[in-house]
């Protein structure tokens, strides 16, 4: 067992006495470790079968978007884990108990030492804003995905808690379900009616934009592996939010033609009225797909609250 002795003073004169060492924080680099171990296999077996959507990529966006992040996560960890494992041996040297470091606040370093403290944070930040400026332009949600095939456009219609998609070339309607042929752009177009603020998102596919009352934002995206994948809202928004959810089928181009040309011959036809049904509030709704007839849906939907911020109301 240590003891550290020290000096106290009564006012009669100065005697010595010893006190227990903290002789335990030398178990504490092991007890670390273990945890870090521990809790390393916690999360394995959390994420065991199951799929990690944003770490398995099914577009041409989320690829680009995965490899951007895992290439800036390395040249982050290359300055991070030196300068971590620097701070923990400084903080174990110079622990209470060890009575051979010797401490010197004086001591005066080179001016080299003192330029590459700057120096070396500097180079790797450079470095990340030459890989971030151009694929941040490269991956912007409005520009058009290059291909030889022809882009499809989808407008969607954010409500509460559902999804409403638009076909306008191909005059069909459905609700929490879309589907587009493998390998084609698809631009979306979005918008809300009568709900809050809400976050479009295919994570397979690639990253969420909002969709808002008033606007019309773009998002360009691409699927390049045929299967069905998740669709959802990012933010929460009301009471609702978890069941707004829907499915994006990627599959391939003879059976998205046979799905429109069967979905256009249907009797189930989509009009105004039912547009008016679906702004309801309701939740957890299943997919459907219409035929319609409308041709300016959407713009009546943006043409709503364009003319209400005209008037001030």
């Amino acid at each position: 067992m240590m003891y550290n002795a020290y000096s106290i003073s009564n006012g009669k004169g100065t005697f010595m006495t010893k006190r227990k060492s903290r002789s335990n924080q030398g178990r504490f680099v092991p007890i670390f470790l273990l945890f870090l171990v521990a809790l390393g296999l916690l999360i394995r077996n959390l994420i065991r079968g199951k799929e990690m959507s944003v770490l398995n990529p099914m577009g041409t966006i989320a690829s680009e978007q995965l490899r951007l992040m895992s290439v800036s996560l390395g040249i982050m960890l290359i300055l991070a884990v030196p300068a971590l494992t620097i701070l923990y041996f400084i903080a174990w040297k110079y622990r209470e108990t060890n009575e051979k470091a010797t401490y010197s606040p004086g001591q005066k370093h080179g001016k080299l030492f003192s330029v590459s403290l700057w120096l070396v944070p500097l180079t790797f930040v450079a470095i990340l804003a030459n890989l971030m400026w151009p694929s941040t332009h490269k991956l912007d949600p409005r520009k058009q995905i290059s291909s030889n095939q022809k882009p499809i456009t989808i407008q969607v219609v954010a409500m509460r808690w559902k999804w409403l998609f638009i076909y306008p070339e191909q005059h069909i309607v459905t609700v929490n379900y879309i589907q587009v042929p493998i390998d084609t752009p698809i631009k979306f177009e979005l918008t809300a009616d009568e709900t809050p603020m809400s976050s479009f998102w295919i994570p397979n596919l690639g990253g969420q934009l909002y969709a808002m009352t008033g606007h019309v934002n773009q998002l360009n995206l691409m699927g390049t592996t045929i299967g069905d994948y998740i669709g959802k809202s990012a933010e929460i928004n009301g009471a609702g939010f978890a069941g707004m959810k829907f499915t994006a089928r990627v599959s391939s181009q003879t059976d998205f033609n046979n799905w429109v040309t069967g979905t256009q011959k249907s009797s189930n036809n989509f009009t105004i009225k039912d547009y008016t049904d679906l702004l309801v509030p309701s939740e957890y709704n299943k997919a459907m797909t219409y035929s319609t007839d409308e041709s300016d849906i959407y713009s009546k939907v943006t043409d709503k609250y364009t003319k209400s911020h005209e008037h001030g109301e």
